[in-house]
């Protein structure tokens, strides 16, 4: 029989002993908390419209500051974008009637252009928050935030309607209630797509960081300290210079997020991979390690675990989170009836307001040019689209399947895609005019820089979600490699290469309004199309023309989305999801 031994008083009162990681991740904590003070203090400041000026210093000494409040803004749309993609999403996968309504809406949001959220919103925001800079802070995160959202909601869509059915099922026998079922299934099943789309959803946001740290509020421009503003003011003081040093510092803030957050949170979403078989060589992180060896995060999660118990139990009375939820049918025809009208009704006041409005200004002949300028527009981005799939495909499956390669390419895949490409154009204008290339066809250049990367990252979060012992069944079996394509790869990257399809083609849309009119030193190209009608009209004060040129942009890309995507969308659901 065992002997019990009572243990010693030193012993039980012996705390664990403080580990060198613990100091780091502790240090590392008061750090980032003292950082967004600061940067947070600076955005709360007292402003005044009639004072406040239109540009910023272009000091070099001034860019560490600039690029905290930057960063500040992105992690905070960050932020609202994750928040937004998993009530959105989860609304439209569970409930069809939702479904119905959020699917075009996202369409057509994600076809609105960056310049026509801030000229709608940004007179809001500044009477929201009064006296405040946070009024222009809020609209530059905003804008921001539609550069991110609508991506990561439609990879998150994607992922819970490809659901495994085994899974579902078996969350619907132990019960679970929705808090359970949305923590423990929802989010680890569409973890590795939903990372991958964060980090192009990021990086986009860099690309229209200029854009949204200079609001223009009427005639007046209001600048608000951040990289992107510092690059507006040099190169409208012609200061190739200070680019320079906007570059190197853009440089080390992508290079450093990539570190510090995504390729953690990349090595981290791993432990999510759905497969039977585990794979050789996953992705690692130097950072997830030492959070690995210290005991401040577990602290942390033991201090808030009370918090997801009290939220199962306030969801409890719901009831369990059944797939799909039963509805009563007469109810459901009932409630299909309201959300129609009142959907219709919303369309047919915004139709009379619009066509009011048009009618009495410039006149409804104006769609017309505008839609003419949509075609140059459209071919600009159908080239994109066809040049994107044939060269990126292929890059994106070799490095989602490989590792080794995954851990090399992804800090230079994420350098690239994260860095904004208008930083750039100084640069590039200088080369088209020395060597004779119009704006016509260079816009395609500058507009892929800025929508290619979509399927990239799509294609690689769908070939590094491809599982181990698939994998393995094709080797085992001889394949030929076009056979392993045609079996395998193709049909496993498929549902994530039409969402990146979907927002490479916005995403183009978009950036077609900083891509066709482009400006150095005071000097100006415009190349005709839908994206410089849009900016010529918004800096010109000329609502009329933006808003009949962000309907006709969302006309494009929703009819396009309609007809193409979404029909695609649908093969990827029924045939090809795992």
């Amino acid at each position: 029989m065992p002997v019990l031994r009572p243990l010693s008083g030193a012993g039980a009162l012996r705390r664990p002993a403080l580990r060198w990681t613990d100091l780091l991740v502790g240090v590392a904590i008061i750090v980032v908390f003292y950082l967004t003070i600061r940067a947070t203090l600076g955005a709360a400041s007292p402003l005044d419209l009639a004072t406040a000026p239109s540009s910023i210093s272009t000091d070099p000494a001034h860019l560490p500051y600039y690029a905290l409040r930057s960063l500040l803004r992105m992690f905070v749309a960050l932020i609202a974008s994750t928040v937004f993609t998993f009530m959105v999403a989860t609304a439209a996968a569970r409930l069809p009637r939702v479904e119905k309504i959020v699917l075009p809406a996202l369409d057509i949001l994600q076809s609105v252009p960056i310049l026509g959220f801030l000229s709608v919103t940004v007179t809001g925001f500044i009477a929201l928050f009064p006296g405040s800079t946070l009024g222009l802070e809020a609209a530059s995160v905003f804008a921001i935030f539609t550069s991110q959202a609508w991506n990561m909601a439609f990879s998150f869509h994607a992922s819970l309607v490809s659901q495994s059915r085994d899974l579902d099922e078996a969350a619907r026998l132990m019960r679970l209630s929705k808090w359970q079922r949305f923590w423990k299934l929802d989010v680890p099943s569409g973890m590795i797509p939903l990372v991958w789309n964060g980090m192009m959803s990021f990086g986009g946001g860099w690309f229209f960081l200029a854009a949204s740290e200079a609001i223009s509020v009427g005639d007046k421009t209001y600048a608000l300290p951040g990289v992107g503003a510092y690059v507006a003011a040099a190169v409208e003081q012609g200061q190739l210079d200070r680019v320079g040093w906007a570059i190197l510092a853009m440089i080390v803030m992508v290079l450093g997020t990539n570190f510090l957050f995504w390729r953690p949170l990349v090595a981290w979403a791993e432990r999510f991979r759905q497969e039977d078989t585990a794979a050789v060589d996953r992705p690692r992180s130097l950072v997830l390690d030492l959070l690995a060896h210290s005991s401040i995060p577990r602290g942390l999660g033991r201090a808030f675990a009370p918090v997801g118990r009290g939220l199962d139990r306030a969801t409890r009375p719901f009831g369990v989170a059944e797939h799909p939820l039963f509805v009563p049918r007469l109810r459901r025809r009932a409630g299909d009836v309201v959300m129609a009208l009142v959907v219709i009704a919303g369309i047919l006041y915004g139709a009379y307001w619009a066509s009011e409005f048009i009618g009495s200004t410039i006149g409804f002949g104006s769609f017309g040019e505008a839609f003419g300028l949509g075609l140059i527009t459209f071919i600009r981005v159908l080239v994109i689209i066809i040049l994107a799939t044939l060269i990126w495909v292929p890059v994106g499956v070799w490095v989602g399947m490989n590792p080794k390669v995954s851990k090399l390419a992804q800090p230079v895949v994420q350098l690239l895609a994260s860095f904004p490409a208008n930083f750039l154009f100084p640069f590039v204008i200088a080369f088209f005019v020395a060597v004779g290339i119009p704006l016509d066809i260079g816009g395609i250049l500058l507009m892929a820089l800025g929508s290619q990367w979509y399927i990239l990252f799509n294609v690689i979060a769908g070939a590094s979600a491809i599982p181990t012992d698939l994998r393995q069944a094709m080797e085992s079996f001889r394949l030929t490699p076009w056979q392993r394509w045609r079996k395998l790869i193709l049909p496993g990257i498929f549902p994530a290469y039409v969402t990146g399809g979907i927002t490479a083609a916005g995403g183009a849309w978009n950036a077609s309004i900083v891509s066709e009119i482009v400006s150095y030193n005071h000097n100006t190209l415009i190349a005709p199309g839908l994206g410089s009608y849009i900016a010529q009209a918004t800096s010109g004060g000329d609502m009329a023309r933006v808003l009949v040129g962000v309907i006709v942009m969302s006309v494009f890309v929703v009819g396009l989305n309609r007809l193409f995507w979404r029909r695609l969308y649908r093969v990827a659901e029924t045939r090809f999801s795992l």
